[in-house]
């Protein structure tokens, strides 16, 4: 059986973290005084795109064997 969950869950992560990421960036800094001044929304964007770029990396490994 042929079905790879990584890759669509690798695209999954990388666009969701792209766009939080860049919200984080972008976004007005007075919603983050509640989280003690920490950009909640830049750091997990980041996080998101990490996991879904190693579980890229990982499916495109995976399919040249």
């Amino acid at each position: 059986m042929g079905l790879d969950i990584r890759l669509p869950l690798g695209l999954l992560f990388t666009i969701i973290g792209v766009l939080l990421a860049g919200y984080g960036l972008l976004g007005d800094k007075a919603i983050y005084a509640r989280s003690l001044g920490i950009n909640m929304n830049l750091w997990w964007g980041l996080a998101m795109l990490v996991f879904g770029v190693a579980t890229l990396f990982l499916a495109r490994r995976r399919s040249a064997r």
